[in-house]
């Protein structure tokens, strides 16, 4: 069986990109591939000239000060300053593999911890804030962020080091280069030092875009966004090169919106952060064409774009602009202008509603305003409509709306490769307050302690059967028997009800029907489970804070929550698990199990 699955998944992943992995690392591990044979001399700063100041009005963001650093959207103190570029601050490690070429630096190195505790400062980040305080006449900082990235290009010499290792890594540098630059006014007048510096870094991105295609995810689209932007920007002064970048990062930028996102809206990867990292990718660039004056993309390409939009406006949380932590989330975040929270995404809904959909996600005024004050971008006088009830059927996921509440259910509709063993989850919102929540990451790094639970089925409001995965996994980053939703339907009564259902049978036959109702104060799930061998489990995780079980109710500040079974009760337990708001951070949470031994309908009722 497990041949079996493994051929129909490698399948499902698409013969043309398993080619373009199996080339790119085949050639790679012979020495043959163009990579390997680049070189660049080392530029010399400054980067950054002096620039005209810009208005006082506008709010910089106050992070990055010496001593600290933002990882992951989370403050860390007793930072050196410059950093060093190859600590990882999470076990005060450094990286033995300074002085290797980047393609024989293993993914997942046990001394040194999780990888991309090493990347994140090598994102320039910082190089945001340090700009927008710059371009307000803090002259200490303009020599401080030119003084942080001659201490950079000196330490990762072009091509050595772990952070070369990732053509994303390099792209996001690449992107946060550009952006400063629209901020110091200094894109028309770049010095040859930052040219030469992004010039470096394409050189390193153009030869493996093959690879980041194949992986039909962010990969692709981050690295086609740097290709266009350094290309354009290269290209401005008459170089060739240059030109032949951007028409490939364009290429791929069209391509890319046209088959990974959906007519729904859905992005490849199933996931609320790697959404919004796509999303504001591409809003980068479609600002970044209009300052250029560079032309249009295609018509099909700006409707993916408006309904990734309307994707992401959907699962904000107009209030607090939260999300539901769905799928990956592994701390990714640009065009971070200004000192909101890594959770609020209503500054990116926002940028993407005003250049995609030519209207204001929210209309009056807000910290969500700051890109577009920062960006010189005028915000439309028309509001966009209110987000409404509906199926987004090609990803895979109904949402219910009531007046001060919000239900949402995952259903396989696998298209690409699922992140997470996550069908049927539900998440319930109550007065914007995420009442029944999802896992997140924690870490991809299989040495962190504790990452392995996160992504399994025990970690979502779902039922795990016979204590497995819904799907097995076959890899780190894949899942095997992709399960497909069947009994998939949305309705909305006369009396204000609103239902969805959808089912799945998995690869050893074991059966879960799911129906959710929710109304004006309460939300029904009706369970039908079966195939089974030995148990299944239901388990609703729940908001950190006290919940008292009684028999078969639980209570809380916000909600009361009854479950019973059909024919017989089941045995109920309150325990903990974990969850991961922000990348290398975990907290624990309650969690409702609910047990049974044999085939059985199960009703849960949150009343609120």
């Amino acid at each position: 069986m497990t041949i079996a699955v493994t051929l129909r998944t490698l399948f499902a992943l698409g013969p043309i990109n398993l080619a373009r992995v199996g080339l790119y690392r085949l050639t790679l591990k012979a020495g043959i591939h163009p990579v390997q044979r680049l070189g660049h001399d080392v530029p010399k700063g400054p980067f950054y000239k002096r620039t005209m100041r810009k208005p006082t009005s506008l709010k910089p963001r106050s992070d990055w000060q010496k001593g600290s650093a933002n990882y992951f959207g989370q403050i860390i103190k007793g930072v050196s300053e410059p950093p060093d570029w190859h600590v990882n601050p999470r076990v005060e490690t450094v990286s033995s593999m300074t002085k290797l070429p980047w393609w024989k630096i293993p993914d997942f190195d046990s001394t040194t911890g999780d990888i991309k505790s090493i990347w994140e400062t090598s994102r320039f980040d910082w190089l945001i804030a340090m700009s927008q305080r710059a371009s307000l006449g803090n002259a200490e900082e303009l020599s401080r962020l030119n003084a942080w990235l001659e201490n950079w290009v000196q330490s990762n010499p072009p091509y050595f080091g772990i952070n070369w290792k990732c053509g994303q890594e390099a792209s996001i540098r690449v992107i946060h280069l550009a952006l400063s630059a629209c901020i110091l006014g200094q894109v028309l007048d770049t010095s040859e030092a930052l040219l030469s510096l992004i010039r470096l870094h394409l050189k390193r991105i153009g030869p493996t875009m093959g690879y980041a295609i194949g992986q039909a995810n962010n990969h692709g689209t981050s690295e086609a966004a740097a290709l266009y932007i350094g290309g354009s920007w290269l290209a401005s002064t008459g170089d060739a090169e240059g030109k032949r970048w951007q028409a490939i990062g364009r290429h791929w930028l069209e391509e890319r919106a046209q088959t990974l996102i959906m007519d729904d809206g859905t992005f490849s990867q199933y996931s609320t952060n790697y959404h919004r990292l796509m999303l504001d990718t591409y809003a980068f660039v479609e600002y970044w064409r209009k300052r250029q004056s560079l032309p249009e993309f295609s018509k099909n390409t700006h409707f993916k774009l408006r309904v990734a939009t309307n994707w992401l406006e959907q699962v904000t949380d107009k209030d607090s602009g939260d999300v539901p932590n769905i799928g990956a989330n592994d701390g990714a975040q640009i065009l971070k202008l200004s000192d909101v929270d890594y959770r609020d995404y209503r500054s990116s809904v926002q940028l993407a509603s005003v250049l995609f959909r030519k209207n204001a996600a929210y209309p009056i005024k807000g910290s969500w305003d700051l890109p577009l004050n920062w960006l010189d971008i005028t915000k439309p006088e028309n509001a966009a409509k209110r987000p409404s009830c509906q199926t987004q059927n090609d990803g895979g996921l109904h949402i219910l709306r009531s007046d001060n509440a919000v239900a949402y259910m995952r259903f396989p509709k696998y298209k690409f490769r699922p992140g997470h063993a996550d069908a049927l989850h539900c998440d319930l919102w109550i007065d914007g307050e995420n009442i029944t929540r999802d896992d997140g990451t924690y870490s991809y790094n299989p040495s962190v302690a504790g990452s392995y639970y996160f992504g399994k089925t025990q970690a979502h409001n779902t039922i795990e059967f016979d204590g497995r995965d819904q799907m097995p996994r076959l890899g780190r980053f894949l899942f095997g028997a992709w399960l497909k939703a069947q009994r998939v339907s949305f309705a909305k009564n006369l009396q204000g009800k609103i239902c969805a259902t959808a089912s799945y049978r998995d690869a050893k036959g074991a059966e879960h029907y799911r129906e959710i109702t929710l109304d004006a104060n309460k939300f029904t799930c009706i369970d039908k489970i079966s195939g089974f061998s030995k148990q299944a489990v239901l388990r609703w995780r729940l908001q950190p804070g006290v919940w008292k079980l009684e028999g078969n109710t639980v209570s809380g500040n916000k909600a009361r929550i009854v479950i019973t079974g059909q024919q017989f009760q089941p045995e109920i337990n309150m325990n903990e698990g974990y969850e991961s708001r922000y990348y290398m951070q975990k907290n624990v949470l309650p969690v409702i199990e609910v047990r049974v031994i044999k085939p059985t309908t199960l009703t849960t009722e949150i009343i609120f």
